[in-house]
């Protein structure tokens, strides 16, 4: 057993270790993360209408993605476009 992990330690050390093609996110699992980073990287407390404010109610129109201006996180991926898609990915996934 100890020379099973040491021999993937190795390998995995030395960069020859990779993830199959299959291991590359989907659309629709990329899409889910720009979301879920935008939502993080959003200061204010209403990113998206489907978000709660601290009083426990819906934000809905009060949402920063509902008004104009301002800033406008990812909340929905139809917000996303292919273009964004391939950005994000040579970004992240080298």
């Amino acid at each position: 057993m100890r020379l099973v992990v040491l021999i993937a330690a190795t390998f995995a050390a030395a960069g020859l270790w990779t993830l199959p093609a299959e291991a590359r996110l989907s659309d629709d699992q990329v899409k889910a993360q720009m979301i879920k980073e935008s939502i993080a990287d959003y200061s204010g407390n209403c990113p998206c209408p489907y978000n709660s404010m601290r009083n426990g109610r819906s934000c809905g129109g009060r949402s920063a993605w509902s008004r104009p201006g301002g800033e406008s996180p990812l909340c929905y991926k139809e917000d996303i476009t292919p273009a964004m898609v391939k950005a994000w990915r040579e970004a992240n996934e080298g």
